[in-house]
């Protein structure tokens, strides 16, 4: 900000003015209204935070498909755990979600992505599944219910 102080001639007055600059009510005014607009932007970067983090579990879980597929062509059930899988964490690649493997057999598999870290007041999505069934079918859910995605967690 720049305060000019030199004399200026008003336009059609003939009388000297002096630039005044920013009296304390514009300065409290101006710092009132960045902090309704930070009031306002704060949510709303937080939750178009947390839903890009979902596309860290959604490739975890497609990336954990992947392998139990490949495992299965040269055994007799699903892997049951992420060892056997060739993953040496249970954690997502960016770490925002912990991984586990649930209810194998040889049709299907279920396999989830918990929120942990600062992921963790993502409840809406709490947690994020991949279910494959003996039919051959993919449900994709989130959240308490197993057969939908109420919260659509799982829209790109």
């Amino acid at each position: 900000m720049c305060i000019d102080t030199r004399r200026r001639q008003s336009a059609g007055k003939g009388h000297a003015q002096y630039a005044q600059g920013w009296t304390l009510s514009e300065l409290l005014i101006s710092l009132a209204l960045m902090g309704v607009l930070a009031a306002v932007a704060l949510p709303t970067y937080t939750a178009q935070q947390r839903q890009t983090r979902r596309a860290d579990a959604q490739s975890a879980l497609q990336q954990l498909q992947l392998d139990q597929a490949r495992w299965r062509g040269t055994h007799d059930s699903h892997a049951a755990d992420l060892a056997s899988l060739g993953w040496a964490s249970d954690r997502s690649p960016s770490g925002h979600y912990l991984i586990a493997i649930e209810d194998t057999s040889a049709d299907g598999y279920t396999l989830t992505a918990t929120p942990t870290g600062g992921q963790a007041s993502d409840t809406a999505c709490r947690p994020m599944r991949l279910q494959v069934l003996a039919t051959g079918s993919v449900v994709l859910s989130s959240g308490a219910d197993l057969n939908a995605d109420p919260s659509r967690c799982w829209r790109q």
